[in-house]
């Protein structure tokens, strides 16, 4: 399905640049998301992508988003998320709302606003679109002194699911995508690539979620987990 625009928000460096990249390289027109496009000026050359600042935490910055966008929106992707450490008993309650925000009702945003675009366009060898959360283990089980992380993701697994049951019946694919593990980014030192495959590879990734997008709707999965070969769960 390349007749359209895939959507991603949160797009950076790592595994949105390179999932970006698998995209255009399929034939959809990309529409990338963020909160500081300066940064994307090298994707979005050599994507032909369309940057849009903005925050997917922000229901008026969503709806803009997607009004912005001419035809069928084929693909949307929700990355972003965030993180506070510490014990719970010290947790600052708004940093942690502001948490919850990003990674879960940012994933609703995006989520509702593709949902309304895509159950009403034509389909495409009987589908009309794909819905991706990027998940994390933290969807799976919570660890001790990341409560703000879990909540995001026990609650983006659980839309992804609630979404998935409504929507796959009206041909809109949705599946929540649980990277179990650090991931390679060529610009971050510490998470730099030294060919034991010991980190996940952001292209190998994307080849995951291109899978997703492509997979007949006879077969559709609603979960895919992701792990490197070494990560023990």
């Amino acid at each position: 399905m390349s007749d359209g625009t895939a959507v991603i928000i949160g797009a950076g460096s790592g595994l949105s640049a390179a999932v970006a990249r698998r995209l255009s390289g399929a034939g959809y027109d990309l529409v990338l998301g963020a909160r500081n496009t300066d940064k994307l000026s090298d994707l979005v050359s050599e994507t032909r992508a369309r940057a849009v600042a903005m925050d997917g935490s922000v229901p008026a910055d969503v709806a803009a988003l997607f009004d912005s966008i001419d035809g069928p929106v084929r693909v949307a992707i929700y990355n972003p998320s965030a993180r506070q450490r510490g014990p719970v008993a010290d947790l600052d309650p708004e940093q942690v709302r502001r948490a919850i925000e990003i990674t879960a009702f940012g994933s609703f945003l995006l989520g509702q606003a593709a949902a309304r675009r895509m159950q009403d366009q034509p389909e495409e060898d009987g589908r009309r679109g794909t819905i991706l959360f990027t998940g994390a283990s933290a969807g799976t089980k919570g660890f001790a002194q990341s409560a703000p992380f879990a909540m995001g993701k026990f609650a983006q697994r659980g839309l992804a699911q609630s979404m998935a049951r409504e929507l796959h019946p009206k041909g809109v694919h949705v599946a929540w995508v649980n990277i179990d593990g650090g991931i390679a980014n060529v610009d971050r030192p510490e998470r730099a690539d030294d060919g034991t495959d010991k980190m996940l590879n952001p292209d190998a990734i994307a080849e995951g979620y291109l899978h997703l997008i492509n997979q007949h709707r006879s077969t559709w999965s609603d979960e895919l987990t992701l792990r490197p070969w070494v990560e023990t769960f």
